[in-house]
C-alpha cells in the first residue's frame, strides 16, 4: 500500500496562506511588488527549497556512510522561469558546494549521482517535468 502525506493550509489573509505540516508551521506569502505582505517565501520558490532540501538529506546520508568527512556542504538551487502564464520552472540547476580537506571527487560525484538516479523523489518529479542539471564545487579549507 502506498503512503500518503497530507498537510493543511490556512489563507490568513491578503495573500498571506499558513501550512501546517507535522505540528511545523511554514508562512507562505507574495511579495509586496506581487501584493503581498512579504510575511514568507513564494510557494514557487519552495519547489527550490524542497529539491535542495531532498538531495541535501541523500548526499550527506551516503557520504556519511562513505566515511567522508567534510567541513560544509551547501546547496543552490537555480529556476528558470517561463515568461508565459502560467509562469512555471522549465530547468532547474542544482549546484553542489562541499568544503574540506582533500575531498575526494569520486565519491561526491558517486553521492550526488545516487540521490539523482535512486534516492531524491522531489528530483524524480520535476525530472518528468522539466531538465534538472547540476555540478558539484569543492573548497578547500583553510589553513
Amino acid at each position: 500500500m502506498s503512503d500518503k502525506h497530507v498537510i493543511s493550509t490556512e489563507w490568513k489573509g491578503n495573500l498571506t496562506f499558513e501550512s501546517d505540516i507535522n505540528g511545523h508551521k511554514l508562512i507562505m506569502d507574495a511579495s509586496l511588488e506581487a501584493g503581498g505582505n512579504n510575511k514568507g517565501p513564494s510557494p514557487k520558490k519552495l519547489m527550490l527549497a524542497a529539491l535542495s532540501g531532498c538531495t541535501g538529506m541523500d548526499v550527506v546520508s551516503i557520504l556519511k556512510k562513505m566515511r567522508v568527512n567534510f567541513e560544509k556542504c551547501n546547496i543552490e538551487v537555480q529556476g528558470d522561469v517561463t515568461e508565459e502564464h502560467p509562469k512555471q520552472y522549465y530547468k532547474m540547476h542544482v549546484i553542489y558546494t562541499f568544503t574540506g580537506d582533500n575531498l575526494p571527487i569520486d565519491k561526491l560525484e558517486k553521492a550526488v549521482k545516487m540521490s539523482e538516479e535512486t534516492y531524491c523523489g522531489v528530483g524524480a518529479v520535476y525530472r518528468k517535468t522539466m531538465e534538472v542539471t547540476s555540478e558539484i564545487r569543492i573548497i578547500e579549507s583553510a589553513v
